[in-house]
C-alpha cells in the first residue's frame, strides 16, 4: 500500500461485553452476550426493549485533564478508550513526542452526541430552554468528541470527525493511515463513538429493524439488531518508528477500499455492488488477492436484507473462496454500536491477526439457504490468520472495507 508501513500497536475498547482489551477479547471468545432490557430510559411505549449498553461506566472516573461534566457520554467514551489504547501501546497522553503537532485524532461517529439533543427537546417540551444552560453549544456538534479527545492527551495535530453513520470506525481509520503514509503526522489515535440514545433506538424500532429477543446474524429466523453504544480506538505508527521503540506491533493496515452505492439513503444495493466494491478496492491496495484473505469480520448487523446482501458481496468478491474463508459478526454478542462498531471490529481484526482466534457468530441455530458461507457459528476458532478483512456498510450507501496483516519484516 505505501513505502511507510502503518501499524497497530495499541487498542481501547469500551463495549457492552467489556472494557479494556483483554476482558473485551476473554469476553468474545467465551460468547458472553452484552444484551439486557434497556435501562436508560423507559421503552414501554416500544414493542422492543432489548438493547447493549455499558453498564457502570462513569465517565467522571476516565476523564483526567478536562472537566468530565462538560462533556457528552459519547466523548466520555471515547476518551476511556483513547487513554486505554495509548497506555496498551506504552505510551503516555504526550505520547513521547517531541512535537505534540504531529500527534492526531480521527474518530467516527453515527449520531455525535444524542443526550445532548434529548436534552434540548425536553426543556423545549417543558417550554424551559433558559434551564438549558449555555453549555448545549460546546458539547452537542459532533466534531467536539475528536476535539476532547485531543484536548485530553494534549494532542495539536490533525483532530477530525469523519460522521459516515455505522461504517465510520473504518473511514476514520483510513483518514488517519492516509497522514501516517504521506509523512503528515507521526502518530494517530483512530477510532469511533456512540452513546445509546432514546433518538437512535425510536428511529430503528420505527424502522422494525431491532430484534426481539436477540441479535442472529446469518440465521433464518433472524429478526433485526440489537442498538448498542461503545468506543474503540486504535494507535497507529510508522512501522519505523514502532520498531525504533521496541513497540508491541498487532497487525500492519495494509490497505482499505471505500464505496457508495448511490442508491438509496437507508436500503442497499439490491446487487451489493458498493459492497463488493470496498472490497476489491480494499484487495487491489493491500496488493493482495481474495484467496490470501484468512478471515472476514461481517457488517453481520442481524437484519434479514444486510445478511442477504453481504453473502451475496463477499460470493461476488471472493469467488470459489467465499465458502473456505470464515466470516463471523460480533453484533451477534455486542449489538450495533453504530459509529464504534467497525473501529471496535477493527480491534477485533488486529486481536485476530495477533492471536490467531478469531469470535464465533452466536445464537446462530438455523441455516439460512441465503447465507450458506462459513459463519464461525456460536463458538470461537483457532487458526492462522494473516490476512483479516474488516466490513462496514452504513446509510447512505457508505462502505468501507479495511484489511490488516500480520507484519512480516
Amino acid at each position: 500500500m505505501s513505502r511507510n508501513p502503518v501499524v497497530v500497536t495499541g487498542i481501547g475498547v469500551v463495549t457492552p461485553v467489556g472494557t479494556g482489551r483483554d476482558e473485551f477479547w476473554d469476553n468474545l471468545l467465551a460468547g458472553r452476550s452484552g444484551f439486557a432490557p434497556v435501562s436508560s430510559f423507559d421503552t414501554s411505549a416500544h414493542t422492543v426493549h432489548l438493547g447493549a449498553e455499558v453498564r457502570g461506566f462513569q465517565g467522571a472516573d476516565q476523564v483526567r485533564n478536562l472537566d468530565a461534566s462538560r462533556l457528552g457520554r459519547a466523548s466520555q467514551l471515547a476518551i476511556a478508550a483513547a487513554h486505554q489504547a495509548l497506555a496498551d501501546a506504552g505510551l503516555d497522553s504526550s505520547a513521547g513526542l517531541a512535537d505534540p503537532g504531529r500527534a492526531g485524532v480521527s474518530m467516527g461517529t453515527t449520531s455525535g452526541e444524542p443526550l445532548e439533543v434529548e436534552r434540548f427537546d425536553d426543556f423545549f417540551l417543558a417550554s424551559d430552554l433558559a434551564g438549558m444552560g449555555t453549555e448545549f453549544i460546546v458539547r452537542y456538534p459532533c466534531h467536539v468528541i475528536a476535539a476532547n479527545v485531543a484536548a485530553e492527551l494534549g494532542f495539536e495535530g490533525s483532530a477530525t470527525m469523519i460522521p459516515a453513520a455505522c461504517a465510520a470506525g473504518n473511514y476514520a481509520i483510513a483518514h488517519a493511515v492516509d497522514l501516517l503514509s504521506a509523512g503528515r503526522a507521526d502518530l494517530m489515535l483512530a477510532g469511533g463513538a456512540d452513546a445509546f440514545s432514546r433518538i437512535t433506538y425510536t428511529g430503528f424500532a420505527r424502522l422494525g429493524a431491532i430484534a426481539p429477543v436477540t441479535c442472529q446474524p446469518f440465521d433464518r429466523n433472524r429478526k433485526g439488531m440489537i442498538p448498542g453504544e461503545g468506543a474503540g480506538m486504535v494507535v497507529l505508527e510508522p512501522l519505523a518508528r514502532a520498531l525504533a521503540r521496541g513497540a508491541r506491533i498487532y497487525a500492519e493496515v495494509a490497505g482499505y477500499g471505500l464505496s457508495c452505492d448511490a442508491h438509496h439513503m437507508t436500503a442497499a444495493h439490491p446487487e451489493g455492488a458498493g459492497a463488493a466494491r470496498a472490497m476489491e478496492r480494499a484487495l487491489e491496495v493491500s496488493g493482495l488477492n481474495a484467496d490470501e484473505v484468512s478471515y472476514i469480520s461481517a457488517h453481520g448487523t442481524g437484519t434479514p436484507t444486510n445478511d442477504r446482501l453481504e453473502t451475496i458481496a463477499v460470493k461476488r468478491v471472493f469467488g470459489d473462496a467465499a465458502r473456505r474463508v470464515p466470516i463471523s459478526s460480533v453484533k451477534s454478542m455486542l449489538g450495533h454500536t453504530m459509529g464504534a462498531a467497525s473501529a471496535i471490529e477493527a480491534a477485533v481484526c488486529a486481536l485476530a491477526v495477533h492471536c490467531d482466534r478469531i469470535p464465533g457468530t452466536m445464537n446462530l441455530e438455523e441455516p439460512d439457504p441465503e447465507c450458506d458461507l462459513d459463519y464461525v457459528p456460536n463458538a470461537a476458532r483457532e487458526l492462522p490468520v494473516r490476512v483479516a478483512m474488516n466490513n462496514a456498510y452504513a446509510f447512505g450507501g457508505n462502505n468501507a472495507s479495511l484489511i490488516l496483516r500480520k507484519c512480516e519484516m
